[in-house]
């Protein structure tokens, strides 16, 4: 479908009002990957220093969202932070390549919400299934624009229309291509497959009722609603929430989760991103 104005066009000419479509996630993914740090601003907020290369980890596919999809904080949970990010997604069939043949494999790029329920952030041993897993923890959208050049764009997202994240592209360690070559090493990624590139500082948590957008500079802007889930989080089994030092530091931007991070080699990775 294509814009006009605030309406959404079909190809047989059929109009729909963009704040009336139920929308959907841009791709069907087999998977969902994340890098841990890669914009200064967030890894000056931890008081660390960036890994020697990018580190990742998993969102399982059932935690895919859409614009306009509620956002669900469950029950007993009072941790849950926004990470504004900028998603790359596969076009085809993608393993063991070069960072300068990535962009052939990527379809588009797409405006996505990383959030984390840091209330889990003691267990899981590092892998944050629990923390960024959970059903509806990884909205996608509006769309999905093609041809996008991701160098020296603005991302930003806003709380209520608040401003909280404010940074470019330019500040990112590890540009798109590099991190979809990085993966290409050891997975094979195929059309529709997602990877969230990183959010800048200032992830912090929010509270049912409250309306989060991500924008970033030719991709659009990515709305979602906290919602207030009404099935708890089961206290018979597994893991419980916490308020540990780890939960609360990590939720409003302290150094816990990335102490004692190794120094890069700049010599190594030549791909930083600059400006144009």
């Amino acid at each position: 479908m294509l814009r006009v104005g605030n309406d959404l066009v079909a190809a047989d000419g059929r109009k729909v009002a963009i704040e009336d479509a139920i929308h959907l996630a841009p791709s069907e993914p087999t998977k969902i990957l994340a890098v841990h740090l890669n914009y200064q601003s967030r890894t000056d907020e931890f008081m660390t220093k960036l890994p020697s290369a990018p580190t990742y980890f998993h969102k399982p596919i059932t935690a895919l969202n859409s614009h306009h999809g509620h956002v669900v904080r469950p029950d007993r949970c009072k941790w849950l932070n926004y990470e504004g990010e900028i998603v790359i997604i596969i076009g085809k069939t993608c393993k063991n390549i070069s960072p300068d043949e990535a962009g052939q494999y990527i379809a588009g790029y797409s405006v996505g919400n990383d959030y984390g329920l840091h209330d889990f952030r003691d267990t899981d041993a590092g892998s944050m299934l629990r923390v960024k897993g959970a059903d509806t923890l990884a909205p996608v959208g509006p769309g999905m624009v093609t041809d996008w050049d991701f160098r020296n764009k603005y991302i930003r997202t806003y709380v209520n229309g608040e401003l909280k994240q404010d940074d470019n592209t330019k500040n990112m360690e590890w540009d798109m291509n590099y991190l979809v070559a990085d993966l290409a090493r050891t997975i094979t990624l195929v059309p529709g497959d997602m990877i969230f590139s990183g959010t800048p500082a200032n992830s912090r948590p929010v509270q049912p009722g409250d309306v989060v957008e991500v924008e970033v500079e030719g991709l659009g802007r990515l709305s979602n609603k906290i919602v207030h889930g009404s099935s708890p989080i089961r206290s018979d089994v597994g893991a419980q929430p916490t308020e540990s030092e780890e939960v609360i530091s990590t939720a409003m931007g302290g150094d816990w989760e990335f102490r004692g991070i190794r120094t890069p080699s700049k010599d190594l990775y030549p791909s930083r991103i600059e400006e144009k």
